[in-house]
This record gives structure tokens, C-alpha cells and sequence, in this order.
């Protein structure tokens, strides 16, 4: 990511041929496809938007799908507790949400993933605490997470949360990482810069950059920044990072540099950005990226990558025309939820 605020030198690198060897062929084109659904289901689940058919606030992921992808796979997806954003429909489609149930859910249908109550920023799976609608909201539930993790002296999984940059001078962030810290909690704290918060560049809202290597040392805690853009330096670090926490049984600050090719939700026209600038950052898409490395290294072809996002795209497709023919919840069930059973 070219920036005057980080350095080639501050960033973790890996051999890029040397990780494909590693995750194998089946799985890394099982990492291309989910790619590919995420961005799939952003673009049709936008433009379902568009068309009045979601209400509320929508946030797409596109132009990050290489983070979260790389993460899950690197830490493990069915063990280990994950904590999101408000920008959560990728994870939860990572972690078991089905395409239906995401496409449902925005529609505020009784098929969604939360029975059409939370919409597009309350997305849940077995071992996904959400989607917080809250900014920071889900810092404090990360290091909970980790907490009960080591409470109930379980030694194999690590608590994962995720935030954006604009989130990490609320104070919920400080007093997270301080706990953290203070207790040895085996959490991951994984920061999605994008530079731009909801709309204001980093070094206008952010007095430490870069962040993690900075607010780090205040709680004595080690930290990493690594380039989201390539999918392979993210998995090589995240299965280091796993083994160190578990080891130590101590938490770790990560920064993550990606970019969001949309607005901060569909309705932010983005106006800060020049559209010279967005057209730069598209041509560092993951996606691209990782393609151009499976067909250097995997003998991979263009032809075969269409073929493969027609198929993802046909999946979303088909979760947008059952999502459209689903019910409403029942007026009658309003009161069902609030308590736990």
C-alpha cells in the first residue's frame, strides 16, 4: 500500500510461494471462491438496497475480502470465538451464514440468519458474537471472549475481534487491550485500516500511526502490521500469531492495511476520495492478486476464475430470489427474543 505513514520495512512479508506450497491447491482455491462469494453478495446485496428491498444502513466489505478470508483460515474456523463489526456480513459468511440466510437477513426476512430482527449489521453464527452496531462496541466482547476462554481453562482456541481504524481512539479499545494485557487473555486484536474511518483520513483523526506498532507499547503488548492486499503474508502471519498466543496465553495487536472500494455505507457518496484515487486503490484488489499468484505458481487460468465466480455469482443470485419470496417475521413473535430461553 503506498503511503508516506508506513514503510515497506514495518510490514510482515512472507514468501509468497513458499505459503501457496503450504495452504495447497484445494484450499486456496476454496479461499478464491469465498472471496468470490463475498463480493458477489456485497455487489447484489447493494444493489438490492439501491432497489428499496434493505433498509437500514448497509456496509460492504468489497476491497477487503483477502483479510478476513486469510484469518479464518489461518486460525481455524470451527474452533476459536470471532467478534465483528458492523461490516460482518463476510465473516459470518466465512463461519457458517449461508448466502440465503445473509440475503434473507437483509431483507428483514424470518429465514435471515437472526430471523430478519438484526438486518445487516447484526450477523451471528456458532462461534460469531456478532456484528456490533456500536463503534468499538465489540472490543470489550473480544477481550470478554478471551476471558472466557481462559476461564474455563480452555487451552486450544484464541478470542478474535475485529475493528476499523476509526474506532481504536474510542475508549472501549484502550480499556480492552490494558484488560487484556493485565489478565494474559489469549485475544487477537485485528484493526482493518483503511485510511479513511467513516470519512475522514487517518492522520487527521489518529495521533499514533502507524497504529498498532505505536498504541502497543503503552500496554506492553507485542504487535504486527501486514499489507491485507496480499492474502498470503496475512495467512502466514496469523498462523504465527496463533501459536505465540497460545503459547503465552497473551494478547496481540494487529493492523491490517486494506481499502474499501465503496463508501462507508451505501449511502456515503465518498465525496473525500477523488475518483482518480478509488480507481488506483481497484487495481489492488486481493482477488486480482490472488488470482495472478495461483496462475503464476498453480497453473491456474483466467478462463477457469470465470468459471468458478460465475458459479459464486449464481449462488447469490438464487439467495437474493428466495430471499425475496420469503415472509416477514409474524407481528406476533416482536416480544420472542429479548430474553434468553
Amino acid at each position: 500500500m503506498d503511503t508516506d505513514l508506513y514503510t515497506s520495512a514495518l510490514l510482515y512479508k512472507a514468501d509468497p510461494r513458499a505459503v501457496i506450497a503450504d495452504i495447497g491447491i484445494d484450499l486456496a482455491l476454496e479461499m478464491l471462491d469465498q472471496m468470490l462469494l463475498i463480493r458477489h453478495f456485497e455487489a447484489r446485496g447493494e444493489q438490492s438496497y439501491q432497489q428499496g428491498k434493505v433498509w437500514g444502513f448497509y456496509h460492504a466489505y468489497t476491497g477487503q475480502e483477502g483479510v478476513q478470508t486469510a484469518i479464518t483460515h489461518a486460525l481455524g474456523k470451527e474452533k476459536n470465538l470471532y467478534a465483528a463489526t458492523y461490516r460482518c456480513h463476510a465473516l459470518a459468511l466465512l463461519l457458517g451464514m449461508t448466502p440465503e440466510q445473509g440475503m434473507a437477513e437483509l431483507f428483514g426476512k424470518v429465514t435471515g440468519n437472526a430471523g430478519g430482527r438484526g438486518g445487516s449489521m447484526h450477523m451471528y453464527t456458532k462461534n460469531m458474537f456478532g456484528g456490533s452496531g456500536i463503534v468499538g462496541g465489540q472490543w470489550p466482547l473480544g477481550a470478554g471472549l478471551a476471558f472466557s476462554l481462559k476461564y474455563r481453562n480452555i487451552k486450544d482456541e484464541v478470542a478474535v475481534v475485529f475493528g476499523g481504524d476509526g474506532s481504536t481512539p474510542q475508549g472501549t479499545f484502550h480499556e480492552s487491550l490494558n484488560l487484556a494485557q493485565l489478565w494474559k487473555l489469549p485475544c487477537i486484536f485485528v484493526v482493518e485500516n483503511n485510511m479513511i474511518s467513516m470519512g475522514t483520513q487517518i492522520e487527521r483523526t489518529t495521533s499514533c500511526i502507524p497504529i498498532a506498532e505505536n498504541m502497543s507499547k503503552a500496554y506492553g503488548m507485542k504487535s504486527y502490521t501486514v499489507d491485507g492486499i496480499n492474502l498470503t503474508d496475512v495467512y502466514d502471519l496469523f498462523k504465527k500469531i496463533k501459536k505465540e498466543v497460545l503459547e503465552t496465553s497473551k494478547p496481540v495487536l494487529v493492523e491490517v492495511l486494506c481499502q474499501r472500494f465503496k463508501g462507508h455505507s451505501i449511502s456515503d457518496a465518498a465525496t473525500y476520495r477523488s475518483k482518480e484515487e478509488v480507481e488506483e486503490m481497484k487495481k489492488k484488489d486481493p482477488i486480482d492478486a490472488f488470482k495472478k499468484l495461483l496462475k503464476e505458481n498453480c497453473g491456474f487460468t483466467d478462463e477457469e476464475f470465470e468459471k468458478r465466480s460465475e458459479i459464486q455469482k449464481a449462488m447469490v443470485i438464487k439467495a437474493v430470489q428466495a430471499a425475496e419470496k420469503a415472509d416477514f417475521p409474524s407481528i406476533d413473535t416482536l416480544e420472542e427474543g429479548v430474553m434468553v430461553d
